[in-house]
Order: structure tokens, then C-alpha cells, then sequence
């Protein structure tokens, strides 16, 4: 079984239905897999085979969705590329994985790529022509299993060797299986491509939205007006956003101009969102909310914070409350928290472990590094390095990344608690908390902030905000003022960088 089921289903029921809206460009089921067909043909043609590597550097297009099922189809593994890396870590990455062939989109420079034979430019003289002119008919296609290599993910490109996560036919089919169930996806419903689609965030919807023959709208570069325009306009029902992404729309100046009816639910993943913005989020776009959690290694999902039945009496803020945790286990995950020594943590909402998964998303391991692999996959168990609380109904709540742990004067503060804290404050629009080394408390409690357009808020206002809600020591002791905080290339603010700089400006004032 391999991810060809998914394709050929939607081709096979939904030959007329409408599944791309790239701008002015509208292709239905049929039309999708005429092009899939002639693209496959001419990997065939240009020398591929099951298990050679071909990767993708492009903003979200129609042509994003083409390649990925076209290479999947063949047995050949796909790399998408995070196009914001720098050329060194891009040639890393195309050296590490022996690509084969590259699609690049015409707005790229190829300098990054000098030892890469083929190089496919998606645009009018070159892919144009490949996917509109031939028969349609698929090639003959290669027995896959679920064991089959599908794609390779690199979560990491900035120090050292890249780190390739090798996911499987298999663990992308049961994900996007798991999805379809737990999200009611269905034939009616349309998606919109913001989030980038060579980030696991967002590209797990191309296999189970087409699975149940659902529209796909690409939008190719995440701007919140744009994004809430293409919203009303192609009555979408259903999409995923970074926290980041979110709040750029509920803070954007258009955001009241638009008609949301055709919403029913908008997912957040990559990192855990404040209950404030789950409360502004359902009252503005009138749908429902769940948070989605997981990592490249696991497909991604592990969690989903869709409340249970036996929710089904409470209250708008109980709702929320509910909403805004880590979630339960997702339906293909088999997910624990547990101490150090391997026990589990009790479901008392207040004692702290990892989460660690196993099941069939999980991924094999790291592309030619056993040695990551063992060190992640323990007992047939993936360690996630994230810590978490879990409560007596089974819903997991991540408290902070392990490396994001905060240890001053003895006491554990967890960053996101801060966030939330901070994210509560009408001024802030954006913020993020750090430990900076202090020469007395070993760490101290930094925040970075970003102030909302009109608003104004002092540092020192700030940190009272913070300690009438929480305890003292929890209350950051400075804060900074940026006008915008770094991301990464999927939209999540980039802490690492942050860390990175106050760190070394700390040493700086030591020194």
C-alpha cells in the first residue's frame, strides 16, 4: 500500500470536482492526475528510479502538490527544501541526501546548486510543458509497501550535518488517515495552503485533503490580508496555521472586512498557543478551534485537543481551556509521559516528564545517522524532548521545550507559563521568554515583546502584569523591545536565535 491509493481514489470518484485553486488557475481531480501522470513519465524519462532522491525548493504552487505525487507514485524520495536557508546549508542538505534532480522555482537562484545535474525550473518553458503535453496515461508503476521511503525532512541545516528524518509511505498514509478521522475531513470541504509546504506543518494536508477528494488553494507567500481575503473569497472550511501566523490575521487591520461563514475549523500546530488567542480566534472567525502537536519524526501529529464527549456540558471558557492544552493521543499515536526512569508521570496535571511515542507514524529514524537514530528511538519508544504535565483525562500539556527549561535560583520556570502569562496583556503582540545567564541565580527570566500598532506598555508595567498572575520568580526580570521576533522558515518564532544573542551579549558585558 502506498500513497498512490490516496491519488487515484480522488481521481477514480471526484473526476470533476475542482481540486486546485493556484490564483487564476483551476484544475479538477481529472486534470490533477493527467499532470501527475506526464510529470511521472518524465522523472521515468530523466533517469530515476525507486529510491533515487529528488527535492522541491518552492513557495506554495499547484506544482508543489504535483511533484510530491508524482515522486511518491514512482518510489522516488522527495526532499522538500526550506527555500530561507542559506546557500551552504542548502548544498549541505542536496549533498547529504545524493539529490538526483531538483524543481526550483523560477524566483530562486540556482548558485546553492552547482553539482545537481538536473534542474527543473517551475515555470512556463520548462515544467509548463512537461505536465500539459502528453497522453495522461500513468506509467507502470513500482510495488510499493509501507516500508518504502517517501520523503526526507531536514529539521536542522544551521550546525553540523544536516539531520534528515526518513519518513515512510506508511507513516505519511496512517497520518493522513488519522487526520481524515479525527478532523471529519470530507469531499466539501476546502483547504488553504498558508503555512509552507516544505514544512511537515502544512504538507500532510496535500495527502489526506486529496484522500477524501477536498479543494486545495495554495497561497504562495503567508501575508494576513491575503490570507483572510482568499479565506472569504474561496469559502474555505478548514486550514493550519503556525500560533505566529494566526495572530498576524486576528491583529491585521482588514480583519473585519471579510465574511468567515464558510469556517468551520481552524487547526494551530508547531508550538503551543496562550487560551487568549484560542478566545479571540473563535469570536472572530465564529468556528471551532483544536491544536494539533507532533514533530517532523512523527508525521506529524501526536496529540489533538478536539474535546471528548463528555465535554459536551461545558462551558465557552471550560471549551477553551480544553482547546488550548497539548491534547490527547492522536488516533494512530501511542503517546506516554513519563519520568526519567521510564515510569509514568501521574495524571495530576502537575507532575512534569517527556512525552515519548511509538506507532506507525513514527519515523524509521535519521538519514545515514544510527547513531542520532538510537539516541532518539529508545526501546522502540521516539523521545520527543518535550516536557509536559498530563491530566486525569488523558489530555497532555507541553510546559516548555527540555532545552527551553528556565532554572533560576533552584526553581524551574517554564516559558510558555510566562507567554500565556504575557500574551494576556492587551499590548503585547508577540513575545517570547528565555533564560539569560545571571551570575547569582544562575539563569534569569528574560522576555522579548513585540507591542501591538497603537499600543504602548513600559518593561516595568510589564513584569507586575506578570507577577499579580504568577509567582515572583517566574516574572521576568528584564524585557526587551523588538518591532519584530526572528522565525524560522515555517513561521515559528526561532528561540534558539534569540537565546544565541542575549547569551552572547551577556558574555560580552561579563568579559
Amino acid at each position: 500500500m502506498s500513497l498512490w491509493l490516496s491519488l487515484n481514489k480522488a481521481i477514480s470518484i471526484w473526476p470533476e470536482r475542482q481540486a486546485i485553486v493556484d490564483g487564476e488557475k483551476r484544475f479538477t481531480y481529472k486534470e490533477l492526475g493527467f499532470r501527475v501522470a506526464n510529470l511521472a513519465k518524465f522523472l521515468l524519462e530523466s533517469g530515476l528510479k525507486k529510491g533515487d532522491c529528488a527535492a522541491i525548493a518552492s513557495p506554495n504552487c499547484h506544482e508543489f502538490l504535483e511533484v510530491y505525487y508524482a515522486c511518491a507514485i514512482l518510489g522516488i524520495v522527495l526532499a522538500p527544501l526550506n527555500w530561507r536557508l542559506s546557500e551552504v546549508e542548502l548544498s549541505a542538505i542536496l549533498k547529504d541526501a545524493d539529490v538526483k534532480l531538483l524543481f526550483i522555482h523560477n524566483d530562486f537562484a540556482t548558485s546553492a546548486y552547482p553539482d545537481i545535474k538536473q534542474i527543473i525550473r517551475i515555470n512556463a518553458q520548462e515544467y509548463a510543458p512537461i505536465a500539459d503535453q502528453g497522453t495522461g496515461d500513468f506509467p507502470e508503476l513500482p510495488n510499493l509497501s509501507n516500508d518504502d521511503l517517501a520523503h526526507l525532512y531536514y529539521t536542522s541545516g544551521t550546525t553540523g550535518r544536516p539531520k534528515g528524518v526518513m519518513l515512510t509511505h506508511g507513516n505519511v498514509m496512517f497520518n493522513a488517515l488519522g487526520a481524515v478521522a479525527e478532523l471529519d475531513l470530507k469531499d466539501k470541504d476546502t483547504w488553504i495552503h498558508a503555512a509552507p509546504l516544505f514544512h511537515l506543518a502544512d504538507a500532510w494536508s496535500c495527502f489526506a485533503m486529496t484522500w477524501v477528494g477536498g479543494k486545495h488553494v495554495f497561497l504562495p507567500q503567508f501575508h494576513p490580508t491575503r490570507a483572510l481575503e482568499a479565506i472569504a473569497a474561496e469559502n474555505v472550511s478548514i486550514t493550519v496555521l503556525v500560533p505566529t501566523m494566526l495572530n498576524a490575521m486576528l491583529n491585521d487591520e482588514n480583519v473585519n472586512k471579510f465574511d468567515y461563514s464558510s469556517l468551520r475549523l481552524i487547526i494551530t500546530g508547531g508550538s503551543p498557543i496562550a487560551p487568549e488567542t484560542v478566545k479571540r480566534l473563535t469570536r472572530t472567525f465564529g468556528c471551532e478551534y483544536i491544536q494539533l502537536y507532533g514533530l517532523t519524526e512523527t508525521s506529524p501529529f501526536l496529540t489533538v485537543s478536539r474535546p471528548k464527549f463528555e465535554h459536551r456540558d461545558f462551558s465557552e471558557d471550560q471549551l477553551i481551556e480544553v482547546c488550548s492544552r497539548t491534547g490527547r493521543p492522536f488516533i494512530a499515536s501511542e503517546v506516554r509521559v513519563v519520568r526519567d526512569d521510564g515510569t509514568d508521570v501521574l495524571k495530576n496535571n502537575a507532575e512534569v516528564g517527556e512525552i515519548i511515542a511509538r506507532g506507525p507514524t513514527v519515523t524509521k529514524g535519521y538519514w545515514k545517522q544510527p547513531e542520532a537514530t538510537a539516541q532518539a528511538i529508545r526501546d522502540g519508544w521516539f523521545h520527543t524532548g518535550d516536557l509536559a504535565v498530563i491530566d486525569e483525562h488523558g489530555y497532555i500539556n507541553i510546559v516548555d521545550r527540555s532545552k527551553d527549561m528556565i532554572i533560576t535560583g533552584g526553581e524551574n520556570v517554564y516559558s510558555t507559563e510566562v507567554e500565556y502569562c504575557l500574551y494576556e496583556h492587551p499590548s503585547v503582540l508577540e513575545c517570547a521568554v528565555i533564560g539569560i545567564p545571571d551570575d547569582h541565580w544562575g539563569e534569569a527570566v528574560k522576555a522579548i515583546v513585540v507591542i501591538r500598532p497603537g499600543q504602548s506598555a513600559s518593561e516595568t508595567e510589564l513584569i507586575e502584569f506578570v507577577r499579580s498572575k504568577l509567582a515572583r520568580y517566574k516574572a521576568p526580570r528584564s524585557i526587551d523591545f523588538l518591532k519584530e521576533l526572528p522565525k524560522t522558515g515555517s513561521g515559528k518564532i526561532y528561540k534558539k536565535g534569540l537565546r544565541e544573542l542575549f547569551w552572547k551579549e551577556q558574555s560580552r558585558q561579563v568579559n
